[in-house]
């Protein structure tokens, strides 16, 4: 009887694919796509831990919140940080995507990093399940991209995916539909925020938010020299006197900023080619690699990888929907979701 429930539910129920990031979270429908990207923020009620707001919402209160209520990202490094607000935010996410119909319970696809723990990988699984998933599967997120961006990954030959999040990079040589060799760093978009915000309190002594810091990297943060350098306005708070500030920095100053950061995704990539088997080595200097993630959209990092490795590197057509892509294509192909769910059982 209950198994026979079971599958009238999943007659009901639209399966969905979600890319579970530190900074983002995309959702894909099948059928319909992705249908969902938001922060992966959640406003909480302090002291009793009531989730108030989720996503968008939460994100705009980042930093301007009054003191009962206090913003928090509950995935940290790629990882969940917080149980209780990552089934919160799922639930939310997953009963958006179906019109708050409580009764649906999909069967659910999510990208996890490929350095995850098993007990982080059963905390994923718990989650989704308690937020309304019927079943989980786990895939890596650069088996996730690389799917997404196009790759041949069930080919004979070697693949290479760099996927820059949130919270980690994720490198990985792809081949037969399995992952050969990957690494996984804990450096990603959030570590370039940070390495801005110190930066401006270092040098000029001005406070800035997470908000702030993002926007700076957007509007003109770079990896190597532009032909258009450029300067920004940046508003926030003077430390010393503890008022409101504006100052204006170029972007030299950031991309001198953003250095360690940078580095450390290149030396993740140089690590990763390094314990690259020959005859993989020989397939990707025709076929180079794909950047991924928003990390990807950082101006010249393409080039500075180029310039460190000797090989072609090309930037997906849209590197933030690669991951969720992927698990798109993993929900109309069983069998394959099947064969790449993470830790090999269902």
């Amino acid at each position: 009887m209950f198994n026979m429930f079971n599958h009238l539910m999943g007659l009901f129920s639209s399966d969905i694919g979600i890319d579970l990031g530190t900074a983002n979270t995309l959702v894909y429908v099948r059928d319909r796509g992705i249908v969902l990207r938001e922060p992966s923020v959640v406003a909480v009620q302090v002291g009793t831990n009531r989730v108030l707001k989720v996503g968008d919402d939460a994100k705009r209160m980042l930093g301007r919140t009054p003191g009962n209520i206090v913003a928090v990202r509950p995935m940290k490094g790629g990882v969940i940080a917080d149980f209780d607000f990552t089934e919160a935010m799922l639930r939310y996410f997953i009963q958006k995507v179906h019109n708050r119909r409580r009764m649906v319970r999909p069967r659910v696809v999510v990208a996890v990093p490929s350095g995850i723990t098993e007990v982080e990988k059963r905390a994923v699984k718990d989650s989704a399940l308690h937020a309304g998933a019927r079943d989980v599967f786990l895939i890596e997120e650069p088996m996730a991209a690389a799917i997404g961006v196009g790759l041949p990954v069930q080919e004979p030959a070697g693949n290479m995916i760099v996927d820059i999040g949130g919270g980690t990079t994720e490198v990985a040589l792809i081949s037969l539909a399995g992952i050969v060799f990957s690494r996984s760093v804990r450096v990603g978009g959030d570590d370039m925020d940070e390495a801005l915000i110190q930066y401006l309190k270092r040098e000029y002594n001005l406070l800035i938010g997470e908000r702030t810091a993002e926007d700076i990297k957007i509007t003109i943060g770079s990896a190597m020299r532009i032909n258009d350098e450029t300067t920004m306005e940046v508003k926030g708070r003077d430390q010393v006197a503890g008022l409101p500030k504006t100052l204006t920095i170029s972007s030299e100053e950031i991309r001198a900023a953003l250095k360690d950061p940078v580095s450390g995704i290149v030396d993740a990539i140089r690590v990763t080619l390094d314990r690259c088997p020959p005859e993989l080595s020989a397939d990707l200097v025709d076929r180079g690699m794909v950047l991924a993630g928003g990390g990807a959209m950082l101006r010249g990092l393409d080039r500075l990888i180029a310039e460190n490795t000797g090989l072609p590197v090309h930037i997906a057509e849209d590197p933030l929907s690669a991951v969720a892509e992927g698990t798109g294509v993993v929900l109309h192909e069983i069998d394959l979701m099947r064969k790449l769910a993470a830790n090999g059982e269902q």
